[in-house]
Order: structure tokens, then C-alpha cells, then sequence
């Protein structure tokens, strides 16, 4: 709260005027006429305002204090007086400086005006007195100034004009996006707004005043940009393409834009440059449908399949068998290329894959592979004269799954592994099977043909062996040429044959199916000069085939008589294998099997005769 005393109004000619009078009279008038006026001017206005005296030009000549205060009030009207307009673009505002705080303290102004020429200094007062007299004297009027009713009155015209910011908003309504502008803020700057009228009231006085307004920006004021990017995302569909498709591969796929409507995201983002928002598609609803495309677009790597030029010394790719290049669907780098294209405006957009080289290429070496030649004992025939035509046919294909691999130093060769899946899609034949203790016809017969082949490429090539199994019988294509006792069956998943390349050079498979029945499987490696020692098959505890058994089989006709299973005896049979090098054993183990004793099974058709001596037995009836 400030009290204000306005200056009285006097003239600089008039200031000199009253100097050289004073002085005139100061040398014209006795000392004791000064005394004599001044005693009667006292006399005569001893309860009453000298005469002369104005405040703000109201005259107060020779008033009472009571009646000072009476014609102040009714006459001063500045704190009354609607002297301050505030504007803001069209509108007005217009207060009186009571209104801002303003306020007349009359009694105060009437004992200043009382208290002019009494000070107790006579000469002081004999001048005032005269001064009073001869030309008039004029005194500041006492306004107080409270700027907080100010504040308030400035608060009240902001309530009327603040506007918080609106930042601009950004929908999707169907397929229709919707973009509303945003709005700045504002609010009245009430503090400098103050300071702006501040000197007028001070000077009694009037202002037009311009309200000092404080222009507030959104986060957000224009959403335009985005919105063009959300409504090109939804213009038409999304078709996502396999830009290097192989055979088989599945695609394209295509998202209408009903549905990329639910998928667009919009979010509000703010860094260093500000707030803004992003369009995008939804990661969450992106990425579950690429992880359920990414097995059916993922490819293994292939090594180079070769064969062993004996002549030449060196590996030839085998045609058609080059090596291939593994993809993996990348879905987190497919979603951020599918959101950086989509916003440029681009409707079909390629996945992104992973590529995986194959550890061996087409222009690999022999020394690069360390194979110097056949591994000796690596080299191994069977025999399967006598196979039908789907069994000669499953060897051809299990045989061809074998030709050109490679296995790399301390790896270990898993036969259901390199095989694969043993079915119709696959070339493989219905042939006849060992299963739940019959011989019948299954998927893949024959296959163990294979196995046995490959089993003795390890075997006399000196290999460790971690995985064989024998037949439950002795078959008699496996014991072509060497015996009983080292013949394995396969049957994935439960029963693999495996073993350890425990060179330091890498093993490369080669197999070969000759027009006379015979299955070839030869091993190059390099000869670390190791010596493989193989005893004869040694067979004991032989137990005769059971009876042969002869069982009614509706399908087949009157006086047919079919053999489904031959007869083999069974026995305990046992192999023995010893590696040497440089005179020292490097280990020994091993193969014992035993067989069981096989019935001959035979079916014919009903109304059959049997020969004599069958051990006829009806087919049970369902």
C-alpha cells in the first residue's frame, strides 16, 4: 500500500517572484511589524486554514477542519472517476481507481492543509502565511494505493480471457481419419499488467492500457502431417511380399483396410524437438502374425554336397546339390520396415530375412576339408538281390539322402537326422517292415538295408559308434557276404544309428546303388594311420524257427497261400573290434546281438487246403 502526495502547482517565474518579494519585504518591514502581523494573523485564524490554500484547487481558505473535510470529499471525485480502460482485441474494460485500490484519506489531506504555515519557526510561517495570502499555495491531496485490489480487479478480467492450450487431436473413425487443430492458450500477465498503471495512479491521472497477454503453445498445435500419413496407411490395402520367393514358399498376404484400421496406432511422443505424434501399425498385432509365418518361410542352410574325384584329388560338387543359403524371417527388423515404408506411403512391402550361409560353399576344397583319399575299411557293399521293386526303390531313396554329406571334425552322424521324414511325399514305397514282433508292410522297408551299409563303413573304418541297434531276426540280406551280427535297424524317432568323427579331417558319404542289387557306402576322410582289426562273427546258443504258422486271411482266394514271414534261427551272436595305431590300441569293443528264433508265417484264402502238417489257425472274427 503506497501513499501518494501529488505536488502543488507552481510556476518557475512565479517561484522567483515570491523570492525577491520575501526579499523585498524582509528589508521593508520592521521587525517588529512581522511580529505584529504574524500575531494577528495567528489571532485571527487560530481554528481555521490559512487563507489561500487549495488542495488539488479546491479552496480551503479560512475552513474549519470539519468543513476541509466536508467539501474534500464532496469535491475531490479522482478515486470515483472511471479513468483507466483496459483493452484486449475487441473488448473493454473500464474501472475507477477506487476499483484498483485507490483511496482518498481526506482526513489526513485537511491536517496537512491546517498544519501549512504552523510550523513553530515564525519566520518559516510569517512566509508561508504571506505567501498563502499574497498568491494562493496549493497542496498534494494524501491518496493511499493498495495493489492488491488492483490484482484482484486484473484477476477478474482474467477469469473472463485466460483459455487453457488445447493440444490437436488425432482419431480414427472406421477407415476415416480425424484430425482436430489445436488451440494456443492464454492468460492475462496481471504482474506487468500493474506495473503498467502504476505511474498514472501515482500522478492522479488516467490510462488506456493494452492487458499484457501471455501467448501459451500447445504440445501438439498442428496434427495435419499425421494425419495425411494415417489416411495414405488406410487408402488401400497392405500386401506383404516375399521379395526372393523359393518353390513351396507361401504368399502373398494382404491386410484390408478394415483391418489396418485396428491395427494403426497413433502416439503422442515428446524429445528434445518437441512434442508430436507417431503413426504407426500396432507391433503387438504385427509381430504374433510374422512368428506364425516364420516357420513356414524358414529355410536351413545346406552345405555343398560333393563326391571325390579319385583321379583328380579334389571334391566336384554334385549337379543339382550346390549349397543353398538358410533364411530366417527377421519379424522384429520385417515390423520396423513395414512401419518405415507404410508412412512414406508404399501399400506393398517385402519381409526381411536373416541370411544364414552355409558352412561349406560350392568352391570349397579338398584341402580346405583336409580329405586326402578313401578312408581305409571305408569302403562297404551289401547285397539286396532278390527285393521287391518298392523295397529296391526305398533304398535307392533312403541311399541318395547319404550321397555327398559331409561331417565335420568331432561331429557325430546321426542316420534318422540326415534321412529326414520317411514318407509316401517323401519317394518312399510301402515294403515290408519288422513291427510289433510280425514282418508287415509299413512306409520305408528296406531302409535298414542303408543303415546296415553305412553301420559297416563306421565299423571297419575305425569310427567310435554311439548308437546301433540290431533286427529282432536274422534277415538274410545282411548276412551277404560277412554273416550274422553286424546288421542295424533304424526307426525314428526311438532308434538311430550314430557315430563320432573323431578326425581331425572332415568326413565326406558317399553311396552308390548298382543295377546288380548291391548298396555301396564309401567314407573319405584322411588316413590318420589307424589299424581296424574285425573278427568273425562268433554265434552261439542257436535256437531252431518255431513251426511254421498258417493264418485264414479273408482277402485272399480259395487255394491261395501267401507267405508274410520267414523262418530264422535264433542266436547269441558276438563281433569283436580292435584300432591300433603306430602299434598302440587306441581302444576295442564289441557287437553282441541277440536274435530270436523267427516263425515262417503264411496266410491263404478261405476254403484253402493246407499242406500237411500246417498248424492251422482260423483268423479270429472281429
Amino acid at each position: 500500500m503506497t501513499t501518494l502526495t501529488a505536488p502543488a502547482q507552481e510556476s518557475p517565474f512565479a517561484a522567483l517572484a515570491r523570492w525577491l518579494t520575501a526579499l523585498a519585504a524582509v528589508f521593508a518591514i520592521a521587525a517588529s511589524s512581522a511580529g505584529i502581523a504574524l500575531g494577528a494573523l495567528e489571532v485571527l485564524y487560530a481554528k481555521t486554514i490559512y487563507p489561500g490554500l487549495t488542495v488539488y484547487g479546491i479552496d480551503l481558505s479560512g475552513l474549519t477542519r470539519a468543513e476541509a473535510i466536508d467539501r474534500l470529499s464532496s469535491q475531490f471525485t479522482y478515486p470515483q472517476s472511471p479513468s483507466f480502460t483496459f483493452r484486449y482485441n475487441d473488448r473493454a474494460w473500464t474501472a475507477t481507481p477506487a476499483q484498483l485500490g485507490v483511496t482518498f484519506a481526506v482526513q489526513e489531506t485537511v491536517d496537512r492543509a491546517y498544519a501549512y504555515g504552523r510550523s513553530g519557526d515564525w519566520w518559516l510561517d510569517f512566509q508561508d502565511q504571506f505567501w498563502s495570502w499574497y498568491e494562493g499555495a496549493d497542496i498534494a491531496p494524501v491518496v493511499v494505493y493498495d495493489p492488491t485490489r488492483a490484482a484482484d480487479y486484473l484477476q477478474g478480467i482474467a477469469k473472463e480471457i485466460d483459455t487453457p492450450p488445447v493440444e490437436a487431436s488425432l482419431s480414427v473413425n472406421g477407415t476415416q481419419v480425424v484430425v482436430t487443430p489445436g488451440q494456443f492458450g492464454y492468460t492475462v500477465n496481471v504482474e506487468k499488467t500493474l506495473a503498467l498503471i502504476a505511474d498514472p495512479i501515482q500522478r492522479l491521472g488516467t490510462a488506456d492500457v493494452a492487458l499484457i497477454i501471455d501467448e501459451y503453445k500447445p504440445g501438439v498445435l498442428d496434427a495435419s502431417a499425421q494425419a495425411a500419413i494415417a489416411q495414405r496407411i488406410l487408402s488401400q490395402p497392405l500386401t506383404l511380399t516375399n521379395a526372393d520367393p523359393r518353390p513351396g514358399d507361401p504368399g502373398p498376404w494382404t491386410f484390408e483396410q478394415a483391418q489396418l484400421a485396428t491395427m494403426l496406432i497413433i502416439q503422442r511422443v515428446e524429445d528434445a524437438n518437441g512434442a508430436r505424434y507417431e503413426v504407426a501399425l500396432d507391433a503387438s498385432q504385427l509381430a504374433p502374425f510374422l512368428e506364425t509365418l516364420a516357420p513356414q518361410l524358414e529355410v536351413k542352410s545346406q552345405n555343398a554336397r560333393f563326391i571325390f574325384n579319385d583321379e583328380t584329388r579334389e571334391l566336384e560338387v554334385i549337379p543339382g546339390q550346390e549349397a543353398i543359403d538358410g533364411r530366417v524371417l527377421d519379424v522384429a527388423a520385417t515390423v520396423q520396415t513395414i512401419n518405415a515404408q507404410a508412412v512414406q506411403g508404399a501399400h506393398t512391402i517385402p519381409l526381411v530375412f536373416n541370411i544364414i550361409k552355409p558352412q561349406i560353399g560350392n568352391d570349397t576344397q579338398a584341402a580346405d576339408l583336409g580329405i586326402t583319399g578313401l578312408v581305409p575299411g571305408g569302403d562297404q557293399i551289401t547285397y539286396f538281390a532278390g527285393s521287391g521293386p518298392e523295397r529296391q526303390n526305398n533304398i535307392r531313396v533312403g541311399a541318395s539322402a547319404f550321397h555327398g554329406v559331409l561331417i565335420p571334425p568331432g561331429g557325430t552322424f546321426s542316420f534318422n537326422e540326415v534321412l529326414g521324414d520317411i514318407s509316401l511325399d517323401t519317394g518312399f514305397s510301402e515294403a515290408l517292415i519288422i513291427y510289433a514282433g510280425r514282418t508287415i508292410k509299413g512306409v520305408g522297408g528296406g531302409i535298414c538295408q542303408v543303415s546296415t551299409t553305412a553301420f559297416r563303413a563306421a565299423f571297419f573304418g575305425g569310427y567310435p559308434i554311439v548308437e546301433r541297434h540290431s533286427h529282432a531276426y536274422r534277415v538274410g540280406y545282411y548276412e551277404r557276404g560277412f554273416g550274422p551280427g553286424l546288421d542295424a535297424t533304424i526307426f525314428s524317432p526311438v532308434a538311430d544309428f550314430k557315430f563320432i568323427n573323431d578326425r581331425q579331417a572332415w568326413l565326406l558319404i558317399e553311396t552308390y546303388v548298382y543295377n546288380n542289387q548291391t548298396l555301396q557306402f564309401k567314407f573319405y576322410s584322411a588316413d590318420d594311420g589307424r589299424k581296424v582289426t574285425v573278427s568273425a562273427p562268433e554265434v552261439k546258443n542257436v535256437v531252431p524257427a518255431p513251426q511254421d504258422k498258417y493264418e485264414e486271411n479273408a482277402d485272399l482266394k480259395e487255394g491261395e497261400i501267401k507267405q508274410v514271414d520267414w523262418a530264422a534261427p535264433g542266436s547269441d551272436t558276438t563281433v569283436w573290434r580292435k584300432v591300433e595305431r603306430d602299434g598302440q590300441v587306441l581302444w576295442e569293443d564289441v557287437i553282441k546281438t541277440h536274435y530270436l528264433p523267427w516263425q515262417a508265417v503264411f496266410q491263404y484264402g478261405p476254403g484253402t487246403t493246407l499242406p500237411e502238417g500246417a498248424n492251422a489257425t482260423p483268423t479270429p472274427t472281429p
